[in-house]
């Protein structure tokens, strides 16, 4: 299916979900964007999940978004249980806007729900020029270090930085791999690699089932538990949303919204060294790129270009949807 085609068709689907036209735009945008990447976990293979908590009340179509202005550069929003697509995209603009005049921007929102990959949002903020992170809880996925049992999130990191070329952008969660990836694996009745996940009595598994009735297994041990659980501070307790493992499931747990909480950091490094940021970043890069080649390697990537390239290679050809995924949409589309 081409782009532009896939785009419409899931765009009709939110709006016979009803969903308003600006916000079905936005949310078909960055699925079909996921797809571009070949991020199929945070793809069309969601879509069900969406329409699901949508008819269910659980995300609400016609949220009253409400923002708090804290200072003249923090925000604070209650999204009203809206999807998390359009609370993140609404976010990351004030966010930009701030940064562009104040030097820095914090927006926090809670009453949120899943929003996609985290890079989406950062991309906005380094294409204006300015360095970001972002950050966002999940359900329960990974134990803490030292516990039986899942508690936090898979909870992604990201932070972006201009480059005057492809941007600089490093989006990853704490997760050996992400929970979509195992969702998707479940769903088409594939494997997921090895040494990513355990199951109920704590063995390695590569059955997706399995592993989602287990635990993942976090990146650098106890370092990787940490930083989940920074995360979960940050996008948890510091905005007012669920943390401490009460962050639903969007799969399996319809007793109640997600109340999913996000943080965008915004800095102008203007502010810092005026039009020198660039020209640093290119050396830094640079820099790294001259090193010697480890065996295998033809070149040293920075993150964000190989996704850079992906999307590039794929935006002008059809988009490959599994037969199981395509009659999910072709049944939620006949909804009114």
């Amino acid at each position: 299916m081409k782009r532009k085609e896939l785009t419409i068709y899931l765009q009709r689907i939110f709006e016979n979900h009803n969903l308003s036209r600006k916000h079905s735009k936005i949310s078909a945008k960055y699925l079909v964007k996921a797809e571009l990447i070949e991020a199929k976990s945070h793809g069309v293979a969601r879509l069900k999940m969406y329409c699901d908590r949508i008819k269910k009340g659980l995300i609400n179509p016609k949220p009253k978004i409400k923002i708090k202005k804290l200072s003249t550069s923090i925000f604070h929003i209650n999204a009203d249980n809206s999807i998390g697509f359009v609370a993140a995209d609404l976010g990351i603009q004030y966010a930009i806007k701030s940064a562009k005049k104040n030097g820095i921007g914090l927006v926090a929102i809670k009453k949120s729900g899943h929003y996609g990959l985290s890079s989406f949002y950062a991309e906005q903020a380094v294409k204006k020029k300015l360095v970001v992170f972002c950050f966002t809880n999940a359900p329960p996925a990974l134990a803490p270090h030292g516990a039986k049992k899942s508690l936090f999130g898979t909870n992604p990191i990201c932070f972006g930085a201009p480059t005057g070329k492809v941007p600089f952008l490093f989006d990853t969660s704490v997760s050996i791999i992400n929970r979509g990836k195992i969702r998707r694996a479940d769903k088409l009745g594939l494997k997921i690699p090895f040494g990513v996940a355990l199951n109920k009595k704590g063995k390695i598994t590569t059955n997706a089932k399995q592993a989602l009735l287990g635990t993942q297994i976090p990146i650098a041990g106890y370092k990787g538990s940490g930083l989940a659980w920074m995360v979960d501070i940050l996008s948890g307790v510091l905005t007012g949303s669920s943390h401490g493992g009460k962050t639903k499931d969007p799969f399996d747990n319809f007793s109640g919204p997600q109340n999913v909480g996000h943080l965008f950091i915004t800095i102008n490094p203007s502010f810092f060294s005026g039009n020198n940021f660039i020209k640093e970043m290119q050396e830094n890069i640079r820099l790294v790129k001259k090193l010697p080649k480890a065996k295998g390697f033809s070149s040293i990537m920075y993150p964000g270009e190989r996704k850079n390239k992906i999307y590039k290679k794929n935006l002008n050809k059809d988009i490959s949807i599994p037969s199981k995924i395509l009659k999910e949409m072709k049944d939620l589309n006949v909804i009114k």
